[in-house]
């Protein structure tokens, strides 16, 4: 059976090529920690983890590599930044259409004093930007958001935001799990005071690496969520006061990072027309599913194709959406994801909780003819019932 994968929104496949080669190179022929060994080995992998830092921050024109973190994921930098920043007391902005990696620990630090105001969004997962800036007239200790909906593909003017949080003087943390890779992020540009990214997704690198990069001044007032081990100053027994060091205790994921690398170095050279063919591919996939919208069938997210990823979800109205996701799988071999995916109140805002909807999700590798061939299976579905 033809197999599509259409899961990209949960982690990329195919992953980038060498990626797979690079970190058996390590685990085979490396094998060493960095900052632990006084070894030529350990040295040249210590100079691959930094060029590692220099890649991503110029890919993202942050502050500097030093400034570039390594975590487990955009979970763990989301966790790493909400929870070492926030304090009782606080007030902390973010929208209805984040995803549980923000809207989890936001609920655990409302637990603990933090105040959570929810910007409200449309029924296209827009922002409205009009409240937006009268809730951050009135101040806040954060702006936390995603830069594009893990749901229904709208991207969320994060120029705009940037630009009223920095008027405002609030500070400005965005989710990238979405985007980083495959949309253009510029930190700089975009006033982001700190950015969470997987590198499994728009990097196209392999699970369980991730960053956080965040400017000198927020790395300042952010109490580190681990303390252990850094190689570093290590007669003192408080954490370094310096990046990366101070929020990067313990051994790193260096078979991940060399992965990465790897990925990072493959988009250095292909990024420009891998991303270009995303994009198409996705608005072909919206364009093709938009043909069957009728009475029964919606397809969500903005009309607005200036504002979307390659993410398109539907909503089988007059039918069981985990019943055609399956169906999809096992008749068609095309696979999705169904559900809430891990953000029910981005469901609740464009007006798909609790049923959720089947989420189709492009990447740079799918082919034109594959979303040809998810039109011809969607029709199907639709006509015999």
């Amino acid at each position: 059976m033809r197999r599509v994968y259409l899961d990209n929104g949960a982690t990329s496949y195919p992953k980038a090529p060498g990626v797979g080669e690079a970190m058996c190179h390590f685990i085979t022929d490396v094998g060493c920690n960095i900052g632990r060994g006084g070894y030529q080995v350990a040295y040249d992998a210590a100079a691959l983890v930094l060029e590692t830092r220099e890649q991503l921050n110029t890919l993202l024109h942050g502050p500097g590599s030093r400034n570039v973190i390594f975590t487990a994921g955009a979970t763990a930098s989301l966790n790493l930044l909400l929870k070492g920043l926030l304090r009782p007391g606080d007030r902390v902005l973010t929208t209805t259409m984040e995803h549980n990696a923000v809207l989890r620990p936001l609920t655990q630090l409302q637990k603990t004093g933090v105040e959570v105001v929810f910007l409200p969004c449309g029924a296209d997962g827009a922002l409205d930007l009009e409240e937006c800036q009268a809730r951050l007239s009135q101040g806040a200790a954060a702006l936390v958001m995603s830069h594009a909906s893990n749901v229904c593909g709208t991207i969320q003017p994060i120029g705009a935001v940037g630009t009223l949080c920095r008027r405002y003087g609030v500070p400005f943390l965005v989710d990238g799990a979405q985007t980083v890779g495959m949309v253009p992020v510029d930190m700089a540009d975009m006033h982001i005071d700190a950015l969470a990214f997987p590198g499994h997704k728009g990097l196209l690198g392999p699970q369980g690496i991730g960053g956080l990069i965040l400017t000198g001044a927020l790395a300042r007032r952010i109490e580190p969520l681990l303390a252990g081990g850094t190689g570093s100053v290590s007669q003192s027994l408080e954490m370094p006061d310096f990046l990366p060091d101070k929020l990067e205790a313990g051994t790193l994921n260096l078979p991940g990072i060399y992965g990465l690398h790897a990925a990072l170095s493959y988009l250095e050279r292909e990024g420009a027309t891998l991303r270009v063919h995303a994009r198409k591919v996705g608005l072909h996939l919206w364009a093709r599913l938009k043909e069957l919208e009728y009475d029964g069938f919606r397809v969500t997210g903005t009309d607005d194709l200036s504002r979307r990823t390659g993410v398109v979800s539907v909503d089988f109205l007059k039918g069981d959406n985990g019943e055609m996701a399956f169906r999809l799988e096992q008749e068609y071999g095309i696979a999705t994801r169904c559900g809430l995916h891990c953000a029910p109140t981005a469901h609740q805002t464009i007006g798909t909780y609790p049923q959720g909807t089947v989420r189709f999700s492009t990447g740079p590798f799918t082919t034109f003819e594959d979303m040809d061939y998810v039109q011809d299976a969607v029709w199907r579905l639709l006509t015999e019932r």
